[in-house]
């Protein structure tokens, strides 16, 4: 298991890592933000597709949607599963289609939680801890070399 530990402490610092994060991912990459309501999965979000060259003022949470697609360096497919109350309605969004057409590009999902069981093994794994108001503890981790490599770049190493 490999992990990287990011304490941020403020939204521009929130968005900056996500921008480095999105600079580096590969084509393939599928991402999986929890936490609780607030934290900062939106905003990690536009960074990550403000790195993969997204203007920002066209990102936007797909709670209502559900999916937002993205043209950027990589299509990115941006999934909100807050409405959706489980696995079962994740097949009815057709989840594991986006699987598929995520290999070309990158799938960020929000609210992973409600999908943990149908989520690839080498899916990066993003976990915010709200600390206070505006810090936030957030804890990458994953079972794959691609994302050793990621952590390497966002140290800076």
């Amino acid at each position: 298991m490999y992990k990287y530990e990011f304490f941020s402490n403020s939204p521009a610092a929130t968005l900056g890592l996500g921008k480095k994060v999105g600079e580096h991912l590969p084509a393939g990459s599928i991402i999986a933000l929890t936490g609780e309501l607030g934290c900062g999965k939106t905003l990690l979000t536009r960074g990550i597709c403000d790195g993969l060259d997204v203007p920002l003022r066209q990102v936007n949470s797909p709670t209502f949607v559900l999916v937002n697609e993205y043209k950027g360096r990589l299509p990115i497919f941006h999934i909100d599963l807050y409405r959706l109350s489980g696995v079962d309605n994740g097949f009815e969004i057709g989840i594991m289609d986006y699987f598929s057409r995520a290999t070309d590009g990158v799938m960020i999902i929000e609210w992973a939680e409600k999908m943990s069981s149908l989520l690839p093994p080498d899916v990066l794994r993003v976990e915010f801890d709200i600390i206070s108001l505006r810090k936030r503890r957030i804890v990458f981790s994953s079972n794959s070399k691609k994302s050793a490599d990621l952590f390497k770049e966002l140290k800076g190493k």
